[in-house]
């Protein structure tokens, strides 16, 4: 039982709390010698695990509505799951990916992937909120995603270095990262297709009528007969509105400006909003943007699967490509870690209108870069798959879940993702509950 004040925190009671932290510092007290042997332990553990950093940032290549795993990264071509859809060969050996991914097959000696991921939600919404946060939705809190907890814990390495947002999210729709309990200023900045400039960054006045106008705000925020004392808190002082206007007066916006690259060069990623969200991204890793998250919409495909899916690869494929090519070719590929990967995956059989429904039973995710070895496949599905909806990994060969990915991910950015970090009422939440993929490690 707890009976000392320092044992009566938050952490006492449960072992899910009973971690690192809460040991050392039991272990610490007058009287508990007998933990000592604990927390050497312990210490010993931590300094082993403790990597060098090898990547800095992160792009996210989301296939919103759940691109089927069977036409991409996991085919199974001649078998009656594939329901004849085709593979072609990549750069290893052995190794298959699905058709119209030929620019990727190619760089397949960079690029690594997990066929094994499992969750537990078949719902877009809720899969969604489990893939890029990493937890299941919980009615008590909103988590951050991984973006957001990149941002949050890399936050005094990039003060006064970067004056656009850190965490962006090009062709954002509802499922675009957000801050959770780490706070709003950490949700990602939204835009569009990056052919058309951002709004609302250049002032319609002359610089002095625009300092006027924000001493007037001021003045009228202070002076309110309707607010409070404690809401008199002029809206400009507050960090959202600061970096606002860092960024308007910025040169490191150019970065958002893709048509100073050569023709060339965008026609490598595609002449599509995505081709050119990836273009962008890249540019703004090179600006000093840790998480950059281009979505490409439209792979729900309950109906009419193949053209659909074949559709949707016809865009990934060049702007993919082109986008681990010319990271490499900038000396940027070791530094930035690259997810290409949905929600969840698409049913093994095909429904009676030709399509593919949910499938969180065993999808597949692309890594590459930042400390991420190439050409490596983690887990396998069954070409003959079971499905007995009680025991649904029997198909599965090493299973890995959603939480390993971000686990993974932050382990490479040198980020401690099994620290536990305080919600605004006080309540400790681990990072990630996941493992580090170690097969995906250089």
């Amino acid at each position: 039982m707890c009976n000392n004040s320092i044992l009566n925190d938050p952490s006492c009671g449960t072992a899910d709390h009973q971690n690192r932290r809460t040991l050392l510092k039991m272990a610490g007290l007058g009287g508990l010698s007998w933990l000592t042997p604990i927390s050497q332990a312990l210490a010993i553990d931590a300094e082993r695990n403790q990597r060098k950093p090898t990547a800095k940032s992160v792009i996210i290549l989301w296939l919103n509505g759940a691109a089927s795993q069977l036409e991409t990264f996991d085919p199974h071509p001649g078998t009656d799951i594939a329901a004849e859809s085709k593979a072609r060969p990549t750069a290893v050996k052995g190794l298959q990916l699905g058709e119209g991914l030929e620019q990727t097959a190619d760089l397949m000696n960079d690029i690594s992937l997990v066929r094994s991921l499992t969750s537990k939600e078949g719902d877009h919404e809720r899969a969604v909120y489990n893939i890029k946060t990493g937890f299941r939705p919980d009615p008590t809190l909103v988590h951050p995603s991984i973006g957001s907890v990149v941002c949050h814990q890399l936050e005094n390495v990039d003060k006064g270095k970067i004056d656009i947002p850190r965490h962006v999210s090009i062709l954002a729709d509802r499922g675009a990262g957000r801050g959770g309990y780490l706070g709003d200023q950490y949700d990602a900045f939204k835009m569009y297709d990056p052919k058309n400039p951002l709004p609302d960054l250049q002032k319609r006045v002359k610089q002095d009528r625009f300092d006027r106008r924000l001493n007037a705000l001021e003045f009228l925020e202070q002076n309110d007969p309707f607010k409070q004392p404690k809401e008199k808190k002029f809206k400009f002082g507050d960090p959202n509105t600061q970096a606002a206007l860092r960024m308007m007066s910025s040169d490191q916006l150019k970065a958002f400006d893709i048509s100073e690259v050569p023709v060339g060069i965008q026609r490598e990623f595609g002449d599509t909003p995505f081709g050119r969200g990836c273009l962008t991204a890249l540019r703004l890793i090179q600006s000093g943007v840790r998480c950059v998250e281009v979505t490409l919409s439209g792979w729900d495909s309950h109906v009419n699967n193949h053209a659909l899916q074949a559709g949707r690869i016809e865009i990934l494929d060049p702007a993919f490509a082109a986008l681990v090519r010319n990271l490499k070719m900038q000396d940027l590929f070791e530094d930035t870690i690259v997810l290409c990967g949905s929600e969840f995956g698409r049913t093994p059989e095909m429904n009676p209108a030709g399509g593919r429904d949910h499938w969180p039973h065993g999808f597949s995710m692309a890594l590459a870069g930042g400390g991420i070895a190439g050409g490596r496949v983690v887990g396998e599905t069954s070409p003959t798959p079971k499905l007995d909806p009680k025991n649904r990994e029997q198909d599965l060969k090493n299973v890995r879940k959603v939480e390993d990915i971000h686990a993974t991910v932050l382990n490479a950015l040198g980020i401690d993702f099994q620290q536990e970090l305080d919600t605004p009422v006080g309540r400790p939440m681990i990072i990630s509950k996941g493992q580090v993929i170690k097969e995906l490690l250089v």
